[in-house]
């Protein structure tokens, strides 16, 4: 549950559950999130005998963007599984995942994303180099079908 205050929040305690039940440990670990917009079509709507000369405003249709994640390259298959099960067509690889941002002492969890329906679309793995001193990353793309927040 959202829990207000005065003062805002740091943005770097967050905890991403990829519709696994998992938050802990290197696979659940991640560097950034980037968090979708949501917005709503705006239909404009006229009767030809209007008295006045403007247009009503109807709400539309509801939309969600992608969210973005970024982790250090682990070695581990998880984001690509899932991407391979919705690439191929099992409709049971849609997941709810959840994005929690905690307060500064880890106590509680303060704000949460929940994106319903979400699947893996897109794969990245950021640049590979011989003189590089970077970690290497992996960037996981997901579209989801609602969010709701609480």
């Amino acid at each position: 549950m959202a829990t207000q205050r005065d003062r805002p929040y740091s943005n770097f305690n967050f905890l991403v559950d990829l519709g696994t039940g998992n938050t802990d440990g290197p696979e659940a670990g991640f560097e950034e999130v980037i968090l979708p917009e949501v917005w709503l079509d705006v239909i404009e709507y006229r009767n030809g005998n209007e008295k006045e000369n403007s247009v009503r405003k109807l709400t539309g249709v509801d939309h969600c963007g992608n969210v973005v994640l970024k982790r250090g390259a682990i070695g581990s298959l998880n984001l690509y599984q899932w991407y391979n099960d919705i690439r191929n067509g099992n409709q049971n690889a849609l997941r709810t995942v959840t994005i929690q941002l905690q307060n500064e002492d880890h106590t509680g969890v303060v704000q949460t994303w929940n994106l319903l329906r979400a699947r893996a679309v897109r794969l990245r793995w950021g640049p590979l180099q011989a003189k590089g001193k970077d970690v290497a990353v992996e960037y996981l793309e997901l579209a989801c079908e609602r969010l709701e927040m609480e």
